[in-house]
């Protein structure tokens, strides 16, 4: 059974909050904490003939991450992941995510511990998209999607969850690290960058972990390698590719056409982005990790999340390798943008400093 005292916890955090705030708080912990209560230790599911072999084997492999986690990148020891919940469900939530229409700037949640963030997470798919009506009933662009694995930053123990089976070995192995890294270190009110430090560290992790387990000629370690470099790649396209379309919706002015042809405008300026890919970066990839990037009615909302995740990844490349190339050394110096006004410019700052001092 979950301890009382994290209940007490929520209902203290709770009345600091307004009722819509309340209600949706209630949603998360209800559903949380129920999820918990029905957690198994490894030891009894790898027993079980509840799971396959293929299910066991990653089951397996979550373990040595953990301590390889625990141990070789010296992200902090917690229980996450050393008990399972079988969610029987293919996601554990289902994330909105929003933005203005005219402008590329998030539609921001605010919410206790992690601050201000880009996305509201719910258990209940209709409940994300009632979410998701009534944003769009404020004239936003919205968009939701299912979600296999997410931190409490380690304020619970996380398990290790049914749906993050479904993925191949070596992203179960990417995604223990991301979400760890969020317990080691999450600065408030900056979602973006603890997103995009936690994907940068899981790829690098992933990549070292693959290369002591099984050598410098591992397939694994040559598909993790090639992906990491498509990431690089698509990290530098959106950037680039993001910065021009705020730069539009600043010099755009929608009312100077008629509102019949307004829409119509924006989404050709949208779809030049999908064209761009195709023509300038997808010859230059490896793998066909980017194959479905693009829907055909993709919109704010949606490149909000490439934003929020792979945008300015060299940035970090830099600072890493200016750290000796040493997560946890790479880490220990993340961790003084907590005292920062600005975790995120104080960061770029580093990087551009470093890349000076390379430069003489």
């Amino acid at each position: 059974m979950v301890p009382l005292k994290k209940i007490f916890l929520l209902s203290l955090t709770a009345t600091i909050l307004s009722s819509c705030q309340l209600n949706y708080l209630w949603h998360v912990s209800y559903n949380h904490l129920s999820m918990l209560n029905s957690k198994e230790s490894i030891d009894s599911i790898l027993s079980s003939d509840r799971v396959n072999e293929e299910q066991k084997n990653k089951i397996r492999l979550s373990q040595e991450v953990r301590v390889f986690a625990f141990e070789k990148l010296q992200l902090k020891k917690t229980k996450n992941y050393s008990e399972y919940v079988d969610l029987k469900r293919p996601y554990v939530t289902y994330t909105v995510t929003a933005s203005q229409k005219w402008k590329f700037e998030p539609y921001l949640w605010n919410f206790p511990i992690i601050g201000k963030a880009p996305y509201k997470g719910f258990y209940s798919e209709a409940a994300a998209k009632e979410e998701a009506t009534e944003l769009e009933k404020k004239n936003l662009d919205v968009t939701t999607r299912g979600v296999s694995a997410y931190s409490t930053l380690g304020k619970m123990t996380d398990p290790l969850l049914s749906s993050m089976l479904n993925y191949p070995e070596h992203i179960l192995t990417n995604t223990i690290i991301h979400e760890l890294v969020h317990t080691t270190l999450f600065i408030k009110d900056n979602i973006d960058f603890n997103e995009r430090l936690a994907v940068f560290v899981a790829n690098k992790g992933t990549e070292i972990f693959y290369l002591e387990k099984e050598g410098k000629d591992s397939p694994t370690l040559k598909r993790i390698q090639d992906e990491n470099h498509d990431d690089e790649l698509f990290s530098a396209f959106i950037t680039a590719e993001l910065d021009q379309l705020k730069k539009w919706y600043e010099n755009f002015d929608p009312t100077a056409l008629p509102q019949e042809d307004q829409e119509s405008v924006r989404r050709s300026r949208l779809d030049q982005i999908a064209l761009n890919f195709e023509k300038n970066l997808k010859p230059k990839l490896r793998t066909r990790s980017y194959e479905r990037l693009f829907g055909k009615q993709f919109n704010n909302a949606d490149l909000s999340i490439y934003n929020t995740y792979m945008k300015s990844l060299d940035m970090f490349e830099t600072v890493y390798q200016h750290n000796g190339a040493n997560i946890p050394q790479f880490l220990k110096k993340c961790e003084e943008l907590n005292k920062a006004d600005n975790a995120e410019a104080e960061f770029e700052k580093w990087a551009q400093d470093y890349r000076a001092q390379a430069a003489k």
